[in-house]
Parts: C-alpha cells; sequence; structure tokens
C-alpha cells in the first residue's frame, strides 16, 4: 500500500505508546488492562543481548525493518511485498499483534501523506475493457520507458515498482498507483501528475484510455477481464458465498483513497473516529458512480452501495470504534474474527477462506496444519479487511468514488485539514460526538442514493458538508503550506450542492441523449 510507517531503532516510539496509554487512560475513564499495561513491542525495541547489527535486519532493499529476540525465535516488522521472511518456531501472541498495529506511531514531524487512486482502461474504438495482454503491453513499456521493476507473479506481470511507489491491478485489471508516503499536497499532487503522464504516454500509442469514475458504467461482469493474481481468484471462489455484490466490488469498482499516520494509541482513536463519523460526508462530495451497464443505477455512488452486500464480517462502520474501551487491542479482536482469504506460502496463495486466524496461530489451519502465522501473515490478514476506514500501521480513509484528476487531488487534502490538524480535528470530534450509532448508520446507508440532500437532523448533508469544508480549508492554512487550493474541486460541489454524479446524470438526460458512452470522453484522464 502507499504509505508504511517503518519505526525507527529507538525508545521514541515505545514512550510515546506509554505516555498515550496512560493519558488515554485518564481521558477516556477505562481502567488500565494488565495485559495492556504490559504489551510487548518486542520488536520495536532493541534486544538488551543483541548488537544493532544483529537487530536491524532488512526484509528486501531499500525497506529496512525491525527484527528483535524473543526467546527463540525472531520477530520481525512485515513489509510489503509480501514474502515469506521466517518460519515462527512459537506461536505469535495477540500482544505480539497488538505491537505491530502499535509499530505504526509516529511523531508528528514523520507524518506523511499516501495517496492510492484506481482507473479502468479501456479500448479508445470500442470502449472495451483492457485485456489482460493489452495490460501487460502497457505495464512493460511504462517499466522500459521510465524505469520501473517488474513484479512478477509466475511468467505473468502484475506490477511496478519504483522507489516507494507502487502500480498494481486491482481485479478487473484497475490500474492503481500506490503512491509513496510525501509530506505536502503539492507533492502529492505531482505524483499524480507524474504518474498520468507516464501512464498516457504509453497508453496513447495502443488506442488506450483510462476513464475516472466510481464504478464501470458501460460493461457487465462478464465483460471484465479476469487478472492472474492468485489472491483473486481464491476471493472470486469466496465472495458469492458471503454476499451478492462482492464480484462486482472486485471487478467493477475504482476509489481513491488517501492513507494518514497517527502519533500514538489516543491520536489513532481520534482520527479513527472523525474519520468514520465523516466517511459519508467523503461518499457524498466524491459520490461518481450513477450508471450500471448503460443506464442509470438508482444511485449517485454506486460503489458505496455494493460495499453494502459484500461481505459484512470484514465492512462497515465499525460501532465498536466509539466504545470507551476501543484501542489497539480491541481492532485486533475485530481483525482475529473476520474470516481469512489465505496464506502466501512458497509464491502461491493457499486457499484460507472463511477459516480462523485464531486457529492459525495455534497451528491448527486445515489448509497447512501445523503451520504457524508470522507477522507477515498478520499484515497479509489486514489487507483483507474493507471497513469504510482501515487501520493497518496507519489508518485509511476508504469512502470515496473514483475520479478525474483534480478530485484525486482534493480527497488527500480534505482528510488532511481535517485529521493533521489538531484545532481542526478536535472541532470534528465534538461536531459528531452526539451523533448516535444508528445516525452514523443511517449516513452510511442513505447518502450512496441521495449523496446531499440526505436529512440530518434538523437539515442535511450539504449543510455538514459546508461546515466541515471549512474545517478542512482552516486546518490546511495552519500547516502553511499553501494548501488549500487542492479543496476546490470539492468545495464548488458543496457550493452548489451538486455532487458529480448528479451533473453526469445530467448530461446522460441532457446532451448525452441517454447514452453513457460520452462518459468515457467526459472522464478521460
Amino acid at each position: 500500500m502507499a504509505l508504511i510507517s517503518h519505526a525507527s531503532p529507538s525508545s521514541h516510539v515505545c514512550d510515546e505508546i506509554a505516555k498515550f496509554r496512560s493519558d488515554y487512560s485518564m481521558n477516556f475513564g477505562v481502567p488500565k488492562h494488565g495485559e495492556m499495561a504490559k504489551m510487548r513491542l518486542d520488536f520495536l525495541n532493541f534486544a538488551s543481548s543483541s548488537s544493532p547489527a544483529k537487530t536491524l535486519l532488512s526484509l528486501h532493499a531499500g525497506n529496512a525493518s525491525l527484527g528483535c529476540k524473543r526467546g527463540s525465535r525472531l520477530i520481525f516488522a512485515a513489509s510489503p511485498p509480501t514474502e515469506d521472511v521466517v518460519v515462527a518456531a512459537e506461536p505469535l501472541t495477540k500482544e505480539d499483534l497488538i505491537g505491530y498495529l502499535a509499530s505504526g506511531c509516529k511523531p508528528k514531524e514523520k507524518w506523511r501523506i499516501g495517496t492510492e487512486h484506481e482507473k479502468f482502461g479501456f479500448e479508445i474504438e470500442t470502449l472495451r475493457p483492457m485485456k489482460y495482454d493489452q495490460i501487460a503491453e502497457l505495464l512493460n513499456g511504462i517499466a522500459e520507458r521510465f524505469d520501473w521493476e517488474k513484479v512478477m507473479e509466475g511468467d505473468s506481470i502484475i506490477g511496478l515498482k519504483q522507489g516507494k511507489q507502487s502500480i498494481s491491478l486491482e481485479p478487473g485489471g484497475q490500474f492503481e498507483l500506490s503512491g509513496a508516503p510525501l509530506e505536502t499536497l503539492h507533492q502529492t499532487c505531482a505524483e499524480v501528475n507524474s504518474h498520468l503522464y507516464q501512464v498516457k504516454a504509453v497508453a496513447e500509442e495502443m488506442g488506450i484510455g483510462f476513464l475516472g469514475i466510481g464504478f464501470q458504467p458501460k460493461w457487465g461482469l462478464k465483460e471484465i477481464p479476469i487478472m492472474p493474481k492468485g489472491r483473486y481468484e481464491i476471493m472470486r471462489n469466496y465472495m458469492p458465498k458471503v454476499g451478492s455484490l462482492g464480484l462486482d466490488m472486485m471487478f467493477r469498482t475504482c476509489t481513491v483513497q488517501v492513507n494518514l499516520d497517527f502519533s500514538s494509541e489516543a491520536d489513532m482513536i481520534r482520527k479513527f473516529r472523525a474519520g468514520l463519523a465523516l466517511q459519508p460526508i467523503a461518499t457524498a462530495l466524491f459520490a461518481n458512480s450513477p450508471f450500471t451497464e448503460g443506464k442509470p443505477n438508482g444511485y449517485l455512488s454506486m460503489r458505496s452501495h455494493i460495499w453494502t452486500d459484500t461481505d459484512n464480517n470484514r465492512t462497515g462502520m465499525l460501532p465498536f470504534v466509539f466504545d470507551e474501551s476501543f484501542g489497539f487491542e480491541q481492532y485486533v479482536d475485530y481483525a482475529l474474527d473476520v474470516p481469512m482469504y489465505f496464506v502466501y506460502r512458497e509464491k502461491k496463495y493457499v486457499d484460507c477462506s472463511g477459516m480462523s486466524f485464531r486457529d492459525f496461530m495455534a497451528g491448527k489451519l486445515p489448509s497447512i496444519p501445523g503451520e504457524l502465522p508470522t507477522l507477515n501473515d498478520w499484515e497479509n490478514h489486514l489487507t483483507t479487511i474493507f471497513p469504510e476506514v482501515r487501520l493497518k500501521r496507519y489508518l485509511e480513509m476508504r469512502g470515496a468514488d473514483g475520479g478525474p484528476w483534480r478530485r484525486l487531488c482534493a480527497l488527500p487534502a480534505f482528510w488532511v485539514g481535517l485529521l493533521y490538524d489538531e484545532v481542526s480535528l478536535q472541532n470534528v470530534l465534538d461536531m459528531t460526538a452526539d451523533w448516535t450509532p444508528q445516525e452514523r448508520q443511517m449516513l452510511r446507508n442513505k447518502v450512496p442514493k441521495t449523496g446531499l440532500k440526505t436529512p440530518f437532523r434538523d437539515g442535511y448533508v450539504r449543510h455538514l458538508a459546508e461546515d466541515v469544508i471549512k474545517l478542512a480549508k482552516d486546518g490546511l492554512d495552519r500547516r502553511g503550506f499553501k494548501e488549500t487550493g487542492f479543496l476546490n474541486a470539492v468545495a464548488d460541489v458543496v457550493r452548489t450542492g451538486v455532487t458529480p454524479a448528479e451533473k453526469l446524470l445530467e448530461m446522460y438526460n441532457g446532451k448525452w441523449g441517454q447514452s453513457v458512452g460520452p462518459v468515457f470522453q467526459e472522464l478521460l484522464y
């Protein structure tokens, strides 16, 4: 993913966590659990019996992670791309899993912005989705022309890497850039523009274009190509067992998201709560998926609606995040109960769909009996959980539809202004403090259909959005990087009260003569 928060080999992060654990107990009236107070962050600390040279290990070039002795085993902080790094000699404990999440804590001066965005590739002449052989040609062309490293699965090229950026393929060939962790929104938008330039330079020669929208507007599932990635085959077989729209999610949706850091457990909690409460507001502002198979589908964000019936074991608004007891431990408990998809062994994906990570920790996984998980397995498992805000070693804001390039820069601006500024963050928490779980869920359910016109208390979501955009702008102003211009695209949505999806519907019913074909030109990158 775009933003990997690496712990530094010092006591700073552990001291921060200890300090905020104390603060958290006082601020939220939660008694310290003995287990939590003694939580072992083994892989964050230098082992007293090991030299730094033995303790610091690199998992792959340019991506240092920490390893520490605990008893007879060595624990590594995992880093993508996911490989088998070490075979555990004893079971991981829940403290290890908690410590993995806590290792994301970093001081404010090291907070970064990681932006990810997906887009649909299509043949300009036919509007049909790119086939895999065209995608392979495109990836090879970008690699050779712009010096990217190829990522292979077997004999198939499935992505590219360059420094801390990566290009990957979603199940239906959606092209995703996972950007590098960057300090300012100017850098983020420059990265987006550079990526689009490189992709277009190769794609245009092939007669390929890219569409910035949240849901495939024209083609049905049977027309979408299937990428040669083992994890997607497992998911494709499992999805219909747990929801009616999972295959649509895999093959026909595109999103833009931003990944943001936290300084402590208490800071994570505050950002998680603010992000969840306001995620429907972001969904409304970025709603951009009103068509299915050539016709209006009755939603402004079909992409968002699809997540409501994909797999309820791993999606949603996570009400427990608002419990007084919430913290890293509670998220670990949640994640342990989310059924698994796979385990990665010897460069192959082993189908473990529906099985329990708790059983895996006890060596009782039927697919690989007797084997124990590594932190890489835990990291993999966390990537298969899809709530509206997701916790890894950073927080992912996941509620927005894909869109044209201006809105790719607006989404990180929106969340950075709200969550990276203490005053704006506190204002958000104050604004949403008395929202009930039922109200938050109501917004989640209704916004995909009615957007900014969704009623809320004595007003509408548009009124909430006006207040939130002002808070985001003020937060960006206080950052001092002159970043507020990146909010213009969503500020216009609030000012007019018309979402991107409603603009598309207006053109569909007007000058487009009820044809979705022109959307491919309208939202062409």
